[in-house]
């Protein structure tokens, strides 16, 4: 039997059959589940042609596809050609149902109201070159990343990364990022990498930042943070040419639980220990894949569902009905409670098999997901345009 070829065949059957039916998280097989189901979900192309298609071609090329064993792998991959054929039908069908969220929270027709300069910037197509072949690949030759600035006295834990492009324009836009990981892992540089290369292409400061971790650090460490990363950019941001006044917040995870809290928190002097006066105001918030309850063993009142008020900012929501570490349930009742209270606009995209960390990889769903964010945010900022004397 050719080990060789069956490897690679089993790695992408595992991962298609966790994609289409996740083991929740709590379960014996959640974590393998997770991890397997998580890269052929998002990684379907890649899948075929580098572990099927590629060593398929190779097994018969070099004559190893001589026994009943060997045939049975050449069925296992032919088996599992169907379920990459339907993850890879819902990726590419999330480009609809997303901008269906945005006629749902903007408005039907909104494209048409976004200022000419902004709207001629968004993207038309996705990236195919990299979707299909390079999902991995998230540099830019164009964008440059300065690496670990001290935003802190915590050592590497209060540490941000700064991306822009080269050329450095003057006036940009700001978006700042912070990571996953349950609170107690993660680092900067690893999540939604996509997204912050595509906006410092196009002329943003992105920021990538880490923050101190439980079980040594508890909420509202954390929040504490990601304000003083906000402060940070208001007071050095303009050194890498952007202007801050237009700073937009966005997490992925337990970073998208930190983000919103910081979206309903802003200027809140008790998250704001010793920098009480710094401006912490937002533009508007990116909740990616993120939890919405409480903080570990904390009361409600460390939920963002705890700090919704008529004038909190924009929000855009985007979640995994797949998502096995949190429920759909969750982001649908935060943004049914956002809808009914706050005066500004709230997108919320579910995305069709998604699951949670959705935004590791170039993929069909991602890129519609940093499409839209690039629309939701000139729409945002098309209204700012129009309000000024």
């Amino acid at each position: 039997m050719p080990v060789g070829y069956l490897i690679p065949v089993l790695l992408v059957a595992t991962g298609t059959l966790f994609a289409l039916r996740p083991v929740p998280w709590e379960r014996p097989l959640g974590r393998p589940s997770y991890f397997f189901g998580l890269a052929a979900n998002e990684l379907p192309f890649a899948a075929f042609f580098w572990l099927l298609l590629i060593p398929t071609a190779l097994a018969f090329a070099e004559g190893d596809i001589d026994s009943v064993g060997a045939w049975a792998i050449v069925a296992l991959a032919a088996a599992t050609l169907p379920g990459l054929e339907v993850i890879a039908h819902r990726g590419i069908g999330d480009r609809a149902r997303i901008e269906r969220a945005m006629d749902e929270g903007l408005g039907v027709g909104w494209r048409t109201t976004l200022d000419a300069e902004l709207a001629g910037g968004l993207r038309r197509r996705p990236p195919l070159a990299r979707i299909l072949f390079l999902p991995i690949l998230k540099r830019r030759l164009d964008v440059r990343r300065v690496a670990d600035l001290a935003y802190g006295d915590a050592g590497r834990r209060n540490l941000l990364d700064v991306y822009h492009h080269r050329s450095r324009p003057h006036g940009a836009p700001v978006m700042i990022h912070v990571h996953g990981g349950h609170y107690d892992s993660g680092h900067k540089n690893s999540q939604s990498l996509p997204l912050l290369y595509r906006l410092a292409s196009q002329g943003w400061v992105c920021i990538s930042a880490n923050y101190r971790l439980r079980p040594e650090f508890q909420h509202p460490d954390h929040l504490i943070d990601l304000k003083k990363v906000i402060a940070w950019a208001r007071e050095h941001a303009h050194e890498y040419g952007a202007d801050p006044a237009t700073l937009f917040v966005a997490g992925s995870s337990a970073g998208g639980h930190m983000a919103g809290l910081a979206a309903l928190t802003q200027n809140d002097p008790a998250f704001q220990p010793g920098f009480e006066d710094a401006d912490t105001s937002v533009t508007g918030a990116i909740y990616m894949n993120g939890w919405y309850g409480p903080y570990f063993g904390q009361g409600p009142e460390s939920s963002p569902l705890a700090h919704i008020t008529a004038d909190a900012p924009p929000f855009f929501l985007a979640h995994g009905d797949k998502d096995t570490l949190v429920p759909v349930e969750d982001p649908r009742q935060f943004a049914d409670r956002l809808r009914q209270t706050s005066t500004a606009p709230v997108v919320y995209a579910e995305l069709k098999g998604a699951h949670h960390a959705f935004d590791l990889y170039h993929s069909f769903r991602f890129d519609a997901v940093v499409d839209a964010i690039e629309a939701f945010t000139a729409w945002v900022r098309s209204r700012e345009r129009t309000s000024r004397p």
